[in-house]
Parts: C-alpha cells; structure tokens; sequence
C-alpha cells in the first residue's frame, strides 16, 4: 500500500461523552493546569532570581519544570478547548505536531532525570571532586544531550507513525494524538511501526533505568559506608525528591508503551494518560519543593521581598 494520507482530520473521542460531567472536567483540568504554570513558572523563575540555587543541581530542576510546563502545554489547552466547545477535531498536522512535541519534551524528561541521577552520585559520591566532576561544561551538555535524545526521538517516532496511511476511520479513542490509539486506525501494516515503537522507547526507558540505577547504587554504597546519622539523613534527603519524580514518571511510562498494541485497555490508557499528561507535571515543582529546604528557602525569601515591595508601595 503507498504510504499516503488519506485521512485529513481526526476526531478525538475525549474522556467521555457525558454532557453534565464536560463543565466539571473543565473546570477541574483549568485547576490542575494553571497549578502546573504556576508551580513550573515559579520553579523556575526562583532558580533565576535566588544565587544560592545557582547549581547544577537546580539547573537540571529548572530544565525539568520547563519541560514538564512543554508537555502539559502541548496537551491540556486543546482537552480544555473540546470540552468546552465539544468539538473535539484536530487536522492530521495538528495531531503530528502535538504528537511530536509531547514525545519531544516527555522524551528529554526522561534523559533529564537520569542527568540529575548522575548528579547526584557526583554530590554524594564523590563531594570533594563534585566542583572539578560537575563543571559548567557536563552539565550544560548533558542538559543540551538530554534535549537532542529527547527530539531526535520524536522525530523517528513522528515519522514512524504519521508516514502510514489512514483510511480505516479517522476516530481516535483517546483525548489527544497519542501513538497506541492513532496506529489503531492506520489501514497499513502496523507490525514494524510497533517493532520501533518499543525497541527505542525499550532503549530510551533502558539506557535512563540504566544510569540512575547504577548511580543510586554507588549512592547508597556510599550512604552505608557513612558514620554520622545526620550525614546520611541529609544524603536521603538530598536524593529522596529525585527518586519519587523517577519513580511516578517511569512507571506510568512503562505501564503505556512497553507492553504490545493488543494488549491496552483504551480506558485504563486513557486514565493513565491523564495522570501523566496533566498530573506529574504538577506534582513535580510539588515533590521538589516540599522536600527540598533550599527551595523553600527561596520561596519564602522571595515572598518576603513581595510582602515588603507591597507594603512600600502603599
């Protein structure tokens, strides 16, 4: 078959159908999107403005609030847009371009956090060779790595699946343009575009699982190497952020991509697309800053000056 589109449009089949449950998932999605801006924005802008955060370690933080705020961006204002208009239609470009930037940034996300894990084995590891191991240059190129791995791969992927011809039906069961529901509708042979699905996303996932576990292992070698209480308690601490954010994002991932195409539940798919489309992305500025003394340091000094420049100004 020649690989052509005939398929201009697709529908989206959304999270349901129900007309009394769309105002409230509307409202409940703005919620957790605007939660999302504020929380990533604010991450950010603190690491900006405070110089005690000026590390590598709050650099790679404030790459991850920037691509998390990218892929929740890329979804969510078009879930909120069908809910309310209830026309959920999207032109075959669109949906590739929202498939490949969401595969973008959730891709380097990924790359991101195995950086951040190396980090970490370089503070904790190895603290007295942290400034000489860590310098401007590894950090600045893994975070640059991270987003070319992260691209690089969206574009195979894009690629992979859009290049199929569509003319089965053009309905997709799901509320954005996601890999398992839009092959579902492809009348070529999918066998191949799977194969690469989940050998590069088995890479991906493989190679990141790889660096942080191998990294968390010479961390907690070194932990139970240490005498002092308080030093390891402020080990655990150090990485404890880290590992929650590691823990939710790779397995909601390996829970919808490394498992064949026959084997998902379009509805269980669904809620875990939910979750981590719209709710890692703002449980992540959370996880960090709730756990993280520095961060909360920022934040209330900086919500000091506010209350102060408030209170001048009247």
């Amino acid at each position: 078959m020649e690989n052509n589109t005939e398929v201009t449009k697709f529908i989206l089949t959304g999270l349901t159908d129900d007309p009394d449950l769309q105002i409230p998932l509307f409202i409940l999605f703005l919620l957790i999107y605007l939660s999302t801006v504020l929380g990533n924005l604010g991450m950010i802008g603190l690491i900006l403005l405070d110089s005690h955060l000026h590390t590598p370690m709050y650099f790679f933080l404030s790459h991850l609030s920037l691509v998390d705020l990218g892929y929740s961006s890329a979804v969510t204002p078009m879930v909120m847009a069908g809910l309310l208009s209830r026309d959920k239609i999207i032109s075959h470009n669109a949906c590739g371009a929202q498939f490949f930037f969401f595969v973008g940034f959730i891709t380097t996300e990924s790359f991101l956090l195995a950086s951040m894990a190396y980090d970490r084995y370089a503070a904790v590891s190895k603290p007295l060779h942290y400034t000489t191991t860590m310098t401007k240059n590894t950090w600045t190129g893994l975070i640059i790595g991270s987003y070319v791995c992260g691209f690089l791969n969206s574009s195979i992927h894009t690629g992979n699946i859009f290049r199929l011809s569509f003319c089965k039906s053009n309905v997709v069961d799901d509320f954005f343009c996601d890999a398992p529901p839009v092959l579902a509708l492809s009348c070529s042979d999918t066998y191949v575009s799977e194969m690469v699905i989940f050998f590069v996303v088995g890479f991906n996932v493989l190679f990141s699982v790889v660096i942080i576990s191998i990294s968390y292992l010479f961390i907690f070698i070194t932990i139970l190497r240490m005498r002092s209480s308080d030093a390891c308690q402020k080990a655990f601490s150090t990485c404890a952020s880290h590992l929650t954010a590691v823990s939710i994002f790779y397995g909601t991932v390996i829970f919808m991509y490394l498992q064949p195409n026959t084997s998902h539940s379009m509805g269980a798919d669904k809620m875990a697309s939910v979750f981590y489309t719209m709710v890692i992305p703002m449980l992540n500025p959370l996880v960090y800053s709730l756990r993280n003394k520095e961060v909360k340091g920022a934040f209330l000094k900086a919500l000091g000056k506010a209350k102060f420049s408030i209170a001048f100004t009247f």
